[in-house]
């Protein structure tokens, strides 16, 4: 995938301006130069734009955002990036965008097939709306749906495989719930707590959740890999996922 610069603020739904303020201020890598010195930008450009803009939407400074793309490591892939904006994104609220069909393949950077809007649709990413051109969409979930269009596994596999994650990941949750209310509040609550206490143990749990996030995509990613090993003994194991993860803006760039 190359494109211009143009073509990049379509597809992360920014202007040229942010993208060269961006740039110029080191969020973004240089793009490629291309025939006729113009330079071209691809899907890392793409994910790390998505990244910038997951971290803004939780109140990043954009001081704060250089000091958190300056500790990235070098030479990061689009994937690799992908992990970042979802553990990101993971604690955003539930939201959903309206967009025509033309807004939609721009912020796909690709033309959809009918085929393409049902299976967006299956997978709980797009809800048609009673305008035919007219969808509500999971901003969240949209670049991994699309990523997801081009891979060779059946509708139904994707979503059998959906099933199993938000599965297990439910019962993870109710578990570990379990252990914090079993082992740590209702010993405190069975204690008569002061009113500071609560406060303390709300803060407990707030500070637990991202402790939690990653560790469950570090037992994750090293359990796939050996599940791989095993399924692979005498094959290159394919790889599913990564292997560890002053001036003013312009308006648009702070109000994202």
């Amino acid at each position: 995938m190359s494109m211009t610069v143009d073509e990049l603020a379509a597809r992360a739904g920014v202007t040229v301006r942010t993208i060269r303020f961006y740039s110029t201020r080191g969020l973004l890598p240089p793009p490629d130069i291309g025939p006729r010195r113009v330079g071209r930008y691809g899907p890392d450009h793409v994910s790390r734009l998505a990244l910038i803009e997951e971290l803004q939407s939780q109140g990043m400074t954009l001081a704060a955002i250089e000091r958190y793309v300056q500790r990235l490591p070098e030479g990061m892939s689009a994937d690799e990036l992908a992990v970042h904006r979802a553990l990101v994104a993971s604690w955003m609220p539930d939201s959903t965008d309206e967009v025509t069909r033309e807004q939609l393949r721009r912020r796909c950077g690709r033309a959809l097939e009918e085929s393409d809007v049902e299976r967006l649709t299956a997978m709980n990413i797009l809800e048609p709306t009673d305008d035919p051109e007219v969808f509500l969409v999971d901003p969240g979930l949209l670049h991994l749906g699309v990523r997801l269009l081009d891979v060779p596994f059946s509708l139904e596999s994707i979503l059998a495989a959906r099933s199993v994650v938000v599965g297990h990941a439910r019962e993870v949750a109710r578990e570990l719930s379990r252990l914090f209310r079993d082992e740590v509040w209702d010993p405190y609550r069975a204690a008569g707590p002061a009113p500071a206490d609560v406060e303390r143990m709300k803060s407990l749990s707030a500070h637990l959740q991202p402790v939690v996030v990653q560790a469950l995509l570090t037992a994750f990613q090293r359990s796939l890999k050996a599940e791989l090993r095993d399924a692979f003994p005498k094959e290159r194991v394919p790889r599913l996922g990564p292997d560890a993860a002053g001036a003013e803006p312009p308006d648009d760039a702070v109000s994202r």
